[in-house]
């Protein structure tokens, strides 16, 4: 089994973008180790960027809340469409396979159990005519 044919462009562009993305976190991670080590040293520094943090966390969790709010009402409208658009959809389906199921019924009954009977006799009728000696089957 073959495999698919590597492009060396994408695979170039994909390791810049994954050497840059190593760049940048281990910068991140350099600026924090130096922010807590500045931090240790100034105690009147830590306690504003405490602050600064306490308040960037309320702020985000106002975002989550509003992000859940919304979700919430997304969620409430895909219920309603289900109730409006697809319940409707499915009886519509529902009544066409009990119109199918119908007409199976009616050319049961009126075409095919006729057909059976009249060769089921037909063959009653050629078995005795064979043991009367009336008619020969041909082999």
């Amino acid at each position: 089994m073959a495999g698919k044919p590597v492009n060396p462009q994408r695979s170039s562009r994909l390791r810049r973008r994954l050497f840059l993305f190593g760049a940048v976190l281990v910068l991140l991670l350099v600026a924090v180790g130096i922010g807590l080590f500045l931090l240790s040293r100034n105690e009147a520094m830590t306690s504003t960027a405490r602050d600064i943090f306490l308040i960037l966390l309320a702020l985000e969790f106002m975002v989550v809340g509003v992000a859940v709010i919304v979700l919430a009402v997304q969620i409430a409208r895909l219920t309603l469409l289900l109730e409006m658009e697809i319940r409707p959809m499915l009886e519509n389906a529902n009544d066409t396979l009990d119109t199918l199921r119908g007409t199976t019924l009616f050319l049961s009954e009126s075409l095919v159990e006729p057909v059976v009977k009249l060769q089921s006799s037909l063959a009653a009728i050629q078995r005795v005519l064979e043991v009367l000696g009336l008619f020969r089957k041909s082999d």
